[in-house]
């Protein structure tokens, strides 16, 4: 499994450029960015070859689409759906991820409709450039009361739905944080098989109650209560051989430097994946 950063959690590292760069000063081997901008300052055979260069690859990016609100809004997205995938494509990266929220202002039965209407063409424009397609459902207890309407945030739902989706290039995108705040199991990690993974996320959790954790109130890998080895040797066991993101969403932004805070994360993986035994 591939050690792989977002930006979430390092504060103002700079351009993607920059990001790629210390990416491989630190011994991350994949970057979640915008490829479309990426090429768009550097051509694609410059983007290719800073890649190249600095020995990283694509990890994912994400669903610009608004398919959360009107169907103008979600229309008017496509054209530059397209534009990203190829972008994407060009630079190697199969993977596009997007968040479902697990409450909604709309009413849910009508609000399932819409949205599984609308990613199934996000799948399918994103499929035509080998492409797939990452649902992460979300778990903090706190966000399930956010909105009018419980929706969906288990990953046993998020599963069947994608079933219900169709499209073959449509998984999970696995988040520690939302499988500890689910009170799921490695058990069930154990239970998937690779091809319903496109993506994962890794962080801490704080030593609160479970259902005090606080979407944005994570920590960095080996920093907290998450059982992280068995999640990583879990995901290693079913033949998970993709990206592992580090995600850090904080209430305010991180004070220290980024590279304080890449040497943190680079202490976080090593803990974690040591613990695991897959360093």
């Amino acid at each position: 499994m591939l050690r792989g950063l977002s930006h979430a959690g390092l504060g103002n590292i700079g351009s993607d450029e920059q990001f790629i760069a210390l990416a491989h000063e630190y011994g991350f081997q994949t970057v979640d960015i915008d490829a479309k901008g990426l090429i768009d300052r550097n051509g694609v055979d410059g983007a290719r070859e800073l890649l190249a260069r600095h020995n990283i690859t694509m990890g994912a990016f994400g669903l610009s689409v608004d398919w959360r609100t009107t169907d103008e809004s979600f229309r008017a997205g496509l054209a530059r759906l397209s534009e990203e995938a190829a972008a994407a494509a060009a630079l190697g990266c199969q993977v596009c991820c997007t968040y479902v929220l697990p409450a909604t202002d709309y009413k849910a039965a009508h609000f399932m409709v819409l949205a599984t209407r609308r990613l199934r063409i996000c799948a399918q424009i994103l499929g035509a450039y080998g492409i797939r397609l990452g649902l992460e459902f979300v778990g903090p207890h706190h966000l399930r009361t956010a909105w009018a309407n419980p929706f969906l945030w288990t990953m046993h739902e998020t599963l069947d739905w994608i079933d219900a989706i169709g499209e073959p290039n449509v998984g999970l995108l696995f988040d520690s944080y939302h499988w500890y705040t689910n009170g799921h199991t490695v058990a069930d990690i154990e239970a998937l098989t690779p091809d319903r993974l496109v993506h994962v996320h890794i962080n801490d959790a704080p030593d609160v109650p479970v259902e005090d954790a606080r979407d944005n109130g994570r920590i960095y890998p080996g920093e907290g209560v998450i059982d992280l080895a068995g999640f990583l040797r879990a995901l290693s066991a079913i033949g998970y051989k993709g990206s592992v993101s580090q995600e850090i969403l904080t209430a305010e932004a991180p004070s220290a430097s980024p590279t304080e805070l890449l040497a943190r994360s680079k202490a976080g993986f090593d803990k974690v994946y040591r613990a695991a035994g897959l360093a």
